[in-house]
């Protein structure tokens, strides 16, 4: 695999100054490389729809929720904040891919559903996502995708153990 150019000048200086592990920092920085490109694909693929990660995500959830969520619900599943899907919304509710309904029995309380349109382009952003990461991976065996599964969960497992700045 091909390394973004900052690692390779810095797996270059690495080499240079013969640190420990230079095999190591060359995993990590594959990794990276790996990671910021699929990141870059999966942002190309949504650009045409008008998403970005985030409104993809409000989208899967909100499709997957038939009768809508409220929007505390909806930052709860997705991890972030609530003026972070406030911001979401809004912008999906620009592209009228979802509404904003009052609650029958709280007229405060929102309840936000995907629109029709917006369940035709989940459908098909969903579709093409789905082709897209299978593809990612459609040249590993079963065995070799349950290999690198474990193999990622047991580098992940050591990211508590060095996480800068904790005391050792």
């Amino acid at each position: 695999m091909e390394l973004a150019q900052k690692y390779q000048a810095l797996l270059h200086e690495a080499q240079r100054r013969q640190l420990p592990d230079v095999a190591g920092i060359r995993l990590c920085f594959q990794t990276l490389s790996l990671a910021s490109a699929i990141d870059r694909d999966c942002a190309a693929l949504l650009a045409p729809h008008g998403l970005s990660e985030g409104r993809f995500v409000m989208l899967f959830l909100l499709d997957a929720a038939s009768e809508g969520l409220a929007p505390n619900a909806l930052a709860e599943q997705a991890g972030v904040t609530r003026a972070t899907v406030t911001g979401l919304l809004d912008g999906l509710e620009r592209e009228a891919l979802i509404e904003r309904q009052a609650e029958a029995s709280d007229r405060r309380a929102l309840r936000i559903r995907l629109t029709l349109k917006g369940r035709q382009v989940a459908k098909q952003v969903f579709d093409q996502h789905g082709r897209w990461i299978a593809g990612l991976f459609g040249n590993l065996s079963a065995p070799e995708r349950q290999q690198l599964a474990t193999l990622l969960d047991k580098v992940a497992s050591n990211l508590d153990a060095t996480q800068p700045g904790r005391p050792e």
